[in-house]
């Protein structure tokens, strides 16, 4: 039985890649990082659900806030909500159709637009919200003031030294596939800068005697990290996974 669900995985995974909405295991929290920064009312989006083999969410921005709804795929047939599709073209041709779409909560919100995964992040730091604007052809104003931004982040971790195993606070930075750190949040030039193209695995980490701590490994070096609280290194592991999720399928 697992043999058959991983081989369908696979099938699945290759056929998804045509669609322009697929946006492969983005996570959760990402996905509605995603479309409050920069989607509109009825912006949605299709990633990987953790629930099991060829189970995936179908995430919809209604108003302010996020809805997230399931969508199964067996033996080729597509099931979301009370409808079936017997074919990725039918699964498509309902969502180009504007569907209007009810949460238990009894919203109700039009799928207007699929947000398409070929973004690509600025080159510069600054906010994705920018940059989305310019590429859709709507105004910075058209979008929502002070939403968090998804494919940057920046603030202050402490670090383990490479020789001398002590901690020391850095201001951190994450930009597309660069993580840097500079010795405070004033310096303009950083210490060292990791590409996480090379970079094999993010995850918490228990080893060190400190808490809300999680590890970056590279082929010559494990660099430990430490964050304030437990949400702010959930955070932090969370989009640089995400990162790595991006290098792995090439995009």
């Amino acid at each position: 039985m697992s043999i058959h669900s991983d081989a369908s995985n696979e099938e699945l995974g290759d056929e998804l890649e045509t669609l322009g909405w697929y946006h492969y295991d983005l996570s959760r929290h990402a996905a509605e990082a995603l479309l409050l920064s920069n989607g509109s009312d009825g912006s949605y989006l299709l990633r990987n659900s953790n629930e099991g083999p060829g189970c995936f969410a179908l995430s919809v921005r209604a108003k302010d806030s996020v809805k997230h709804f399931h969508v199964t795929r067996r033996d080729h047939v597509y099931a979301f909500g009370f409808n079936e599709f017997t074919s990725l073209q039918d699964f498509i041709d309902h969502f180009a159709n504007q569907p209007l779409l009810g949460s238990d909560a009894g919203t109700l919100v039009v799928l207007r637009s699929p947000y398409p995964w070929r973004v690509e992040e600025p080159s510069i730091y600054e906010s994705v919200r920018v940059h989305t604007a310019i590429q859709t052809g709507r105004t910075h104003n058209d979008l929502v003031a002070n939403a968090p931004p998804l494919g940057t982040k920046e603030g202050y971790l402490v670090k383990q030294g490479a020789i001398v195993k002590n901690w020391k606070q850095r201001w951190f930075t994450l930009t597309r596939y660069e993580l840097r750190y500079f010795k405070d949040k004033t310096c303009a030039e950083p210490i060292r800068t990791l590409d996480l193209r090379s970079c094999s695995a993010v995850q918490f980490d228990y080893s060190q005697d400190r808490v809300n701590c999680f590890c970056l490994v590279f082929p010559e070096r494990t660099f430990y990290l430490c964050a304030k609280t437990a949400v702010e290194a959930d955070e932090w592991i969370k989009i640089l996974q995400w990162k790595l999720s991006q290098v792995r399928r090439g995009r």
